[in-house]
């Protein structure tokens, strides 16, 4: 007699992840801005870092980070021992859900949120609870109104990914004061570097104890290559994830190009300045196409067409320009499509493309 072997309840429910396309079939000058990358890359300190950490590939990595916490440390201000790192923010989702929920256990995360949260928290056999937004921004009396006492982790990004809004630092300290005691905010801070002064949630760790913050090398540092993320949290929560973490889940390659990425401060600056302008330029010229978009915060336009149809149109015509936007309809957000702020010649030519197609509307 045979048996069926079946996974762990919940694996099955999780819709794979899909990243943003990189290649178009017969199309050689691709214009990709569908991942949210910084199109200047990493800066040249961490690339000479790299260099040298081949050398030693043969050499299994430190277990500990202790360089590459300690230079975060500096840079941000905080306790080192706070600091945990994994293979991008991604991983650090992954630890709480693990450490932290489990069967019976619910994880909220927002209308618009991130997928990875869903993913996790279903991987972890926990329920993954749904709150709605209010105009593609957190809802902070929704996720309150939501929260029972199940409820472990409450994940919110903050700027948001696909919308690139964000709520304010006495929203998010409001939201952490009324979650039930045994629930931890988690802040994901992956696009947090793109606001000018914002702390990503340091100042609310310090001050509580049911804060966690989130942040990521793959963005603003140009290492998305790389996959290195780390998170700051009250020491109790660290020593947690860092009894479900894999001993060398970081090699001396993503760590050596981390520290040099994460002191390089004027570099980081000057890709976001580029950022911002471009931002604002990007979003003033779809505008006056018809195309608006909610202020972002982040590296990406959330442009809103008229519905699904001509979002996916427009899609279809940028791809035959060789140009890779991304569509967000799994993130409830079908009149949508995303473009990431790329230099300022695939900034322009996106919006003359979307020009031409508005052209064609008419």
């Amino acid at each position: 007699m045979s048996r069926t072997i079946q996974p762990q309840p919940g694996i099955m429910e999780i819709a794979l992840y899909q990243g943003g396309a990189s290649v178009i079939d017969g199309v050689s000058d691709v214009v990709k801005l569908s991942s949210n990358e910084n199109p200047a890359g990493p800066c040249d300190a961490a690339k000479r870092a790299v260099e040298r950490a081949v050398h030693q590939l043969h050499r299994y990595p430190n277990t500990d980070h202790a360089s590459l916490r300690k230079a975060i440390g500096e840079v941000h201000g905080i306790n080192p021992e706070q600091i945990i790192c994994g293979v991008g923010s991604d991983e650090i989702i992954t630890f709480l859900c693990q450490a932290y929920a489990g069967v019976g256990d619910e994880v909220i995360y927002t209308e618009h949120g991130f997928s990875m949260y869903k993913i996790s928290a279903r991987a972890a056999g926990a329920t993954a609870v749904e709150v709605a937004e209010h105009e593609r921004t957190v809802d902070v009396d929704a996720i309150l109104a939501a929260a029972t006492d199940k409820t472990r982790l409450v994940f919110i990004a903050n700027p948001a990914n696909p919308t690139g809004t964000m709520i304010g630092g006495n929203e998010a300290a409001r939201l952490a004061a009324g979650l039930p005691e045994n629930c931890l905010l988690v802040l994901d801070g992956a696009y947090a570097e793109y606001v000018e002064g914002f702390d990503g949630g340091k100042a609310l760790v310090e001050a509580r104890n049911n804060v966690v913050m989130t942040r990521t090398f793959s963005k603003l540092y140009g290492l998305g290559g790389l996959r290195i993320g780390w998170g700051y949290a009250p020491r109790e929560v660290i020593d947690v994830l860092n009894r479900v973490r894999g001993p060398f889940n970081l090699s001396e390659v993503q760590m050596a190009a981390a520290e040099a990425a994460v002191r390089d401060t004027d570099y980081a600056k000057k890709c976001r300045l580029e950022n911002t302008r471009l931002r604002a330029w990007l979003a003033e010229a779809l505008a006056e196409l018809g195309v608006s978009s909610d202020t972002s915060c982040a590296n990406f336009i959330l442009a809103r067409f008229h519905d699904q149809a001509e979002a996916e149109a427009c899609d279809d015509f940028l791809k035959t320009h060789g140009i890779l936007v991304r569509r967000v309809a799994g993130y409830k957000l079908p009149h949508c499509l995303r473009i990431t702020v790329g230099d300022e010649a695939s900034c322009r030519r996106v919006a003359h493309t979307i020009a031409k197609f508005k052209e064609g509307l008419e």
